[in-house]
């Protein structure tokens, strides 16, 4: 009779201990879970810089290549784009597919910043121009700030899928509806370097 007193004892002090835990592992997964949000939102922040860079970018070039129309209106579709996949993706849910659809975006954006500059190569007047060099250096501070944010970004992804996939903390995961955060990476290819041609 003591032995399974003992054993019923064991049994609820151990489910106190269990129910006293959930609060406090649901609040870390919350925090961490804001954190990658916010490291999203910093991310798009990066980017959203650069897509206000580009009209200036744009309207300066504009004076000097008047026949490069092409390559303007490539720059200007694609900063169109990039703005408007950015504005549809929630970052509480963030899933692959959406994470794909955005960088795709972001890459063309990109994709036509570099046809831009390398059509600038052929204006010795603008490359010597006050007003391009300082946007061309703001574009360089802002591909290093996107490139940190995005750093930034997956080490907040890591913390939190290792809390996630941790145990005990993953029945609770389970329990309450948390998934995994998918980590922003590098496109086909970018392993490569880039040709540039003039």
């Amino acid at each position: 009779m003591k032995k399974s007193w003992i054993i019923i004892g064991a049994v609820v002090f151990l489910g106190i201990i269990l129910l006293l835990s959930i609060p406090s592992t649901y609040n870390g997964l919350v925090k961490s879970e804001e954190n990658v949000n916010k490291k999203w939102a910093d991310v798009q922040g990066a980017y959203q810089r650069r897509a206000d860079l580009i009209p200036n970018l744009v309207s300066t070039v504009k004076g000097y290549a008047n026949h490069e129309q092409q390559t303007l209106i490539g720059v200007i579709e694609a900063r169109a784009k990039a703005t408007q996949t950015q504005l549809n993706i929630d970052p509480s849910k963030l899933d692959d597919a959406s994470l794909a659809k955005y960088q795709k975006a972001q890459d063309e954006m990109g994709s036509a910043l570099s046809r831009l500059l390398v059509t600038v190569e052929q204006y010795p007047d603008l490359k010597a121009n006050q007003n391009f060099l300082q946007l061309q250096a703001q574009l360089e501070g802002t591909e290093n700030r996107i490139n940190v944010e995005r750093r930034n970004f997956n080490e907040a992804v890591q913390t939190y899928n290792s809390k996630l996939r941790s145990f005990p903390t993953n029945i609770m995961a389970g329990m309450f509806g948390f998934v995994k955060k998918p980590y922003f990476e590098a496109k086909a290819g970018a392993e490569d370097a880039p040709k540039v041609e003039f």
